[in-house]
């Protein structure tokens, strides 16, 4: 199980590292070519926009796994052991059934057969990519946030009380560089 999770982890890593990387060359690309032709390349700023999207919703996936998402902690500080883990279990269930909504209902979105996206025939304006292949990000994301999520909850679940805590920013970054160094 735990090497299941690595690979989907060093997946969204991978998607989100790619996406970035991708979006920055192709912007770049575009200025140089405008700069030296007086004209950019017409479809590029679409795909740096989709690809930049792309990066951010991989990215959220990625933190569900790691707990690092915007949160204040305050009353989950002043709780004692039990009560934080419990809080913290439900906190992973409500993402869970919100990570689920999300997912369901962008599959409504775009495979819907009356209102949805693909039986509308809708089409990117630069890229000529029907939108429905484009949104496909949003039930994919979703499915591998649920996936992280259900990874966390598990390791929650198994930890004792008195050592699940949540976890300072220093001490996130630290585990984020020592995971960088493992993997150089």
């Amino acid at each position: 199980m735990k090497i299941i999770d690595k690979i989907f982890q060093g997946i969204l890593i991978f998607l989100t590292s790619f996406t970035i990387f991708a979006g920055v060359l192709l912007a770049f690309i575009n200025v140089a070519v405008r700069f030296l032709f007086d004209k950019g390349i017409e479809w590029a700023f679409e795909l740096t926009s989709y690809l930049f999207i792309y990066s951010a919703l991989f990215a959220a996936a990625y933190l569900f796994r790691k707990g690092t998402h915007i949160k204040v902690t305050l009353l989950l500080d002043n709780l004692p052991d039990i009560l934080a883990k419990t809080v913290i279990i439900v906190v992973d269930l409500i993402n869970f059934i919100y990570l689920g909504i999300i997912a369901y209902f962008s599959y409504i979105f775009i495979f819907d057969p009356d209102l949805g996206v693909k039986a509308s025939g809708e089409v990117s304006v630069d890229l000529g990519v029907h939108m429905w292949i484009i949104y496909l990000i949003l039930p994919i994301s979703a499915i591998f946030g649920i996936l992280m999520v259900l990874f966390k909850l598990k390791d929650d679940l198994l930890t004792p009380s008195s050592k699940l805590r949540v976890k300072e920013e220093k001490e996130i970054i630290n585990e984020l560089e020592e995971e960088c160094e493992v993997g150089k």
